[in-house]
């Protein structure tokens, strides 16, 4: 089976630092893939080199079978992936509704001119785009927090609703950036689930960096495992516990015990 995506050979080097040397992802259509490894290996300039904001020095990045490297930002958004961020990036003084209007907006199709000129045409956009972004709210059970600002959210419904202003664009492929920073363990419990949902109600493939090792080896199908920018490792949740490169680099002795 192709896979959905694949990384072949990449390489970035920043100067004499070579942050991503030669790595290797094959992520399978439908599935959840874990990338994990110490701080300072590679991990989040791998989802920013998919994503369009860095360019690789060497290798290639295929989507769907097309080689997207070198490809703007907005031009791999069109294409089908998402992606949410370590640091929380909502506009906390826009609304809950607006924050998922900002993205839901990227698909509309009528021109600027229309909108300065309040054309019909844009009207009728402009409602798809506010009942669109409501009915994503109203599934992910935030209907009712649309009129409030973004920034007096909790923690954990922030999170949820970066993950619902991701989906508006209607990705096959998310790229999730440690979604349970921050969260204690009964809040990691819950997105745990909340993620199997996502992945199930909006057929979506999810592709997640996170330290949060209960997460990861209890909902990813596959795991990625890099040091240094190199991929040490790749196998179901089972072959990486075991694996004594990894226990080494990363995991330790209490995970194997």
């Amino acid at each position: 089976m192709t896979p959905l995506l694949q990384l072949d050979a990449v390489t970035k080097r920043f100067g004499g630092l070579c942050a991503v040397s030669a790595a290797r992802l094959e992520v399978q259509a439908g599935h959840t893939h874990g990338i994990i490894g110490p701080n300072g290996a590679g991990k989040t300039t791998l989802f920013n080199l998919i994503t369009g904001i860095y360019t690789p020095d060497e290798g290639a990045i295929r989507f769907e079978g097309t080689n997207i490297a070198g490809f703007r930002p907005n031009q791999i958004a069109a294409r089908g992936i998402g992606r949410t961020f370590q640091n929380i990036r909502l506009c906390r003084d826009l609304t809950v509704l607006d924050n998922v209007r900002m993205a839901y907006d990227v698909r509309l199709t009528s021109s600027t001119w229309s909108a300065l000129l309040n054309l019909p045409s844009h009207r009728r956009e402009e409602q798809r785009s506010i009942e669109g972004s409501f009915e994503l709210l109203k599934a992910f059970g935030m209907d009712a927090m649309a009129g409030q600002l973004a920034g007096g959210l909790p923690y954990g419904l922030q999170r949820r609703l970066e993950i619902a202003r991701a989906l508006a664009l209607k990705p096959r492929l998310l790229l999730l950036d440690e979604p349970a920073a921050g969260m204690n363990s009964a809040e990691t419990l819950r997105l745990m689930e909340f993620l199997r949902w996502v992945r199930e109600h909006f057929d979506v493939t999810l592709v997640l960096i996170e330290h949060h090792m209960k997460l990861v080896m209890g909902l990813c199908d596959h795991i990625t495992v890099l040091d240094f920018g190199v991929t040490i490792a790749d196998g179901t949740p089972a072959e990486i516990q075991g694996n004594r490169r990894v226990i080494d680099a990363y995991l330790g002795e209490e995970v194997e015990a």
